[in-house]
């Protein structure tokens, strides 16, 4: 399945953000501070441009069944309104992940995991992301579920900063915010889903892949 989970606006926004993080690879800066969050610097460009590409593709998990829709219409005949019988039925939404903005972070994160000695600042900033995130998510029909997208960078930021150790931080922020914005707005909204009339939900896709791909962006910068 493939479409854009964004306004073609912000995905050309995107792309030249993953320039401009390049060009200063090129210098050795990023590439330091890529290094310190846990992955091999020579392999930044690559992953965050397989992220944004990789947000094109949503590969169906499931189905499920929404709510009930009435169909119910009205009709003239010789200027006489009839009522034609309502029709019930169930719509069914199709439950997807999408590769860059959930199956590639999430591979990252365990990644990352397997990395770091102590794991208990990842899994306590991780719980305060995803409770903020559960807070401020919000069903839009026919969409999915949105949050405001710099909200998941900054406060994985801010948390890891508060709870990791320095050289911690970096992997931490990426962690939390991606593992966070994807439980906190997508496995926690999933009863919120059925009623929204999306056809396909994709989890880490509309409404969340740029909180995903911001806490990635973030987390190399706070390095």
């Amino acid at each position: 399945m493939f479409f854009p989970p964004l306004l073609l606006f912000f995905i050309i926004i995107f792309f030249f953000l993953i320039i401009f993080l390049f060009a200063f690879l090129q210098v050795g800066l990023i590439g330091i501070a890529f290094s310190k969050l846990g992955l091999p610097p020579e392999y930044l460009f690559g992953i965050l441009l397989l992220t944004l590409l990789g947000s094109f593709i949503n590969i169906p998990i499931g189905e499920m069944e929404g709510g009930e829709v009435v169909d119910s219409k009205e009709v003239r005949y010789f200027g006489v309104r009839y009522r034609l019988p309502q029709i019930y039925r169930r719509q069914k939404t199709v439950l997807a992940i999408n590769l860059g903005g959930a199956l590639m972070p999430l591979l990252i994160s365990v990644y990352l995991l397997y990395k770091m000695s102590d794991i208990i600042p990842a899994f306590a900033a991780t719980l305060i992301v995803t409770v903020v995130v559960s807070r401020l998510a919000r069903p839009i029909r026919g969409v999915g579920i949105g949050i405001p997208a710099l909200i998941p960078p900054l406060v994985a930021a801010l948390a890891a900063y508060l709870l990791a150790a320095p050289e911690y931080r970096a992997p931490v922020a990426y962690i939390s915010g991606t593992l966070g914005t994807l439980i906190g707005a997508d496995l926690l909204r999933l009863k919120d889903i059925r009623n929204m009339g999306a056809p396909v939900a994709s989890i880490g896709g509309a409404g969340t892949f740029d909180g995903v791909f911001l806490s990635g962006v973030i987390a190399v910068l706070l390095s």
